[in-house]
């Protein structure tokens, strides 16, 4: 069992898949910063100095009584929130790995067609007999079928 999980383990697409979980694990903290830090402070500004970190509703106040300057201390104050921002910016940062991995796979879709392009098509190796219409080896000079004898 050791033995077979050892070459479980080796197989190139394991090893792949591993690399990729970690590579894509690495890509999500950075889409993470570029929503929270590069692209939603200045969409927050051009809208009239909105913070989206900060944009929530409160659907039950919490032990103290709002308002609540921030949601970081709403929560401490047991208060129930709809957290609009954070939504927003979760789904930004899901539309841009979505955009990056859509991007990627085109891009390999193509590599795989102009690979298969360049591959020359393989020699068939049956033909049709012209008298009775069978499927036969192309190298037969007289068919099994009807025996009629084939042109060369």
């Amino acid at each position: 069992m050791l033995k077979e999980f050892k070459e479980f383990i080796m197989r190139g697409n394991v090893v792949d898949m591993a690399v990729g979980i970690v590579i894509g694990a690495s890509f999500g903290g950075i889409v993470k910063s570029l929503v929270d830090d590069v692209l939603m402070p200045p969409i927050g500004l051009l809208l009239g100095r909105v913070d989206f970190s900060n944009l929530y509703l409160i659907l039950r106040e919490g032990a103290t009584p709002g308002p609540y300057a921030a949601l970081a201390e709403a929560k401490k104050a047991g208060a129930v929130t709809l957290n609009l921002g954070l939504f927003a910016n979760t789904v930004i940062s899901f539309l841009i790995v979505a955009l990056a991995v859509f991007l990627v796979v085109r891009a390999m879709n193509r590599l795989k067609a102009m690979q298969a392009a360049r591959e020359p098509e393989a020699a068939p190796s049956t033909k049709d007999c012209p008298f009775c219409a069978s499927t036969i080896s192309i190298r037969a000079v007289r068919c099994p079928q009807c025996t009629s004898e084939l042109a060369g």
